[in-house]
Formats: C-alpha cells, structure tokens, sequence
C-alpha cells in the first residue's frame, strides 16, 4: 500500500467513524439517554446525549 493510499484509506476510515458516532448520539438524544465519557483528568462521567452534541459543533 502506497502513501498516498494508506492516507486515503484512514481519511476514509475517520469520515466513517465520526458519521457513526454523530448517529449513535442522535439516537441517544432522541431517546433522552446518557452516554459515559472520560475528561481529561480520567474520571468517567454520564452526560446526557443531547449536551455532547450541543457542545461539540463538530456533530451538529
């Protein structure tokens, strides 16, 4: 596999996984549930759904 290749193909991969996490958050906010994230300092939180995607302009 090529550079080029290779830089194509993980593009690829990363356009899919954030298409797949934006949908599993939307079907999450349309159902009012949480979702468990880790912040910077490691603590695990449950933050509902909906605030990650207003937060995060990146899944609106």
């Amino acid at each position: 596999m090529s550079d080029k290749e290779y830089l194509e193909f993980t593009e690829s991969l990363d356009k899919g996984l954030l298409l797949a996490e934006k949908r599993m958050l939307q079907e999450k906010a349309l159902h009012d549930e949480s979702v468990v994230v880790c912040d910077k300092d490691g603590n695990i939180k449950r933050i509902p759904a909906k605030q990650v995607i207003a937060e995060n302009p990146i899944f609106q």
